[in-house]
């Protein structure tokens, strides 16, 4: 049996991915992808929001698209310095990763996603601030990002709640499920 990852190492290299990123400009959040048997660091990136003008390249996405294409990722954990969006979330459970390491969960608005995940068998480890400097790292980081540059926050988001979109969902409405 392979040895146990060492998540704070791991949350580390993200934290530095993020830190990165926010040195550039644009949003802090990082991610890596590591092999579960080898502890090998299969791909790692950062926000590229500001950087590339390209909405999609989140931290999780950035580190898919560094990893490239593989056979599948049904033995990676991903490691990510904010607990992920939705779009994160579904391509985390599209692909199959079995483990996802969070630094962050301070700074997210919900607990939706990671709900979400779990509901889908994917083990979601939280990091605890009090006993790991690299998610406490991680929730400062973000957290002063907030307090400087809240448009870009929003923006990375997706803008925020579409108000047009409220109280659309079938279940909601009352329209038909199809």
């Amino acid at each position: 049996m392979p040895p146990a990852l060492d998540h704070e190492k791991f949350m580390r290299l993200a934290y530095e991915q993020a830190l990165k990123g926010y040195n550039e400009g644009g949003c802090p959040i990082g991610g890596v992808i590591v092999d579960n048997a080898t502890g090998k660091v299969l791909g790692q990136g950062h926000n590229a929001l500001v950087q590339e003008g390209n909405p999609v390249i989140h931290g999780e996405m950035a580190a898919m698209r560094a990893a490239g294409r593989l056979k599948n990722r049904h033995d990676t954990t991903m490691y990510t310095t904010l607990q992920p969006c939705f779009m994160c979330t579904g391509t985390i459970v599209q692909f199959g990763f079995p483990r996802v390491v969070i630094g962050d969960v301070v700074n997210a608005s919900s607990d939706e996603t990671v709900r979400f995940m779990k509901a889908r068998g994917v083990e979601v480890i939280v990091l605890d601030p009090a006993s790991s400097p690299a998610a406490k790292d991680c929730i400062a980081l973000c957290a002063k990002f907030r307090r400087e540059k809240p448009e870009l926050w929003l923006e990375d988001w997706g803008g925020g709640p579409n108000p047009t979109l409220r109280g659309r969902h079938p279940r909601e409405s009352g329209d038909p499920i199809e």
